[in-house]
């Protein structure tokens, strides 16, 4: 039995990519419309717009990066899950800020509080798993990222034990915003062009 190519492995993962994906660019989208459809339902908070704009930007640019995992020579089973995995965790992220039912909360920013444990302990996860990521995409993807990456990862899990420690609103909208600034330099840095 012949083993299928690199190449011709890689689609098939990015199409279980983009179903997982998926589930959570639209958990996101359907919760922002929830505000639209019925806008006296739920007080919008700012601290939970900033996560969500910032969950859903983390969802669009992981889709965006894992085109770097086309370069990948060898496909095999622990690759596939972990990329699954990661996939999944950041479902995770969107079905906590737009969850199923919060009657039993003050509403959105009250459960994101009361949640901030979760939430900042699976966001603080995703920055372990892009570690990881990265070395499953070889040296040239590291390089292209430069000493910034050795910088951001350390960063971004100190603002998750900041947010996870406190409940104080204003800190946690200035982790909010530190982290949509952080995704915004990537963006400009690395993210703009695919190579």
């Amino acid at each position: 039995m012949d083993t299928p190519v690199s190449h011709e492995l890689f689609p098939h993962v990015r199409i279980v990519l983009g179903m997982v994906i998926g589930l959570g660019i639209t958990r996101m989208l359907a919760g922002v419309a929830g505000f639209i459809q019925h806008p006296g339902r739920y007080k919008v908070s700012l601290l939970h717009m900033l996560w969500a704009v910032s969950i859903l930007v983390e969802l669009i640019l992981f889709w965006w990066w894992e085109f770097g995992l086309s370069r990948i020579d060898r496909w095999t089973f622990g690759i596939f899950i972990f990329v699954i995995g990661y996939a999944v965790v950041l479902y995770l992220l969107a079905a906590l800020l737009f969850p199923d039912n919060i009657a039993e909360y003050g509403g959105y920013e009250d459960f994101f509080l009361k949640r901030r444990h979760w939430f900042f302990a699976i966001l603080g996860t995703t920055f372990v798993f892009d570690v990881i990521d990265t070395l499953i995409k070889g040296a040239d993807y590291f390089t292209r990222l430069s000493v910034d990456y050795l910088v951001q990862v350390p960063i971004g899990l100190a603002l998750c034990i900041v947010g996870w420690i406190s409940a104080n609103r204003n800190v946690q909208i200035a982790v909010a915003l530190v982290h949509l600034t952080y995704q915004a330099y990537w963006i400009v840095r690395v993210y703009n062009t695919m190579h």
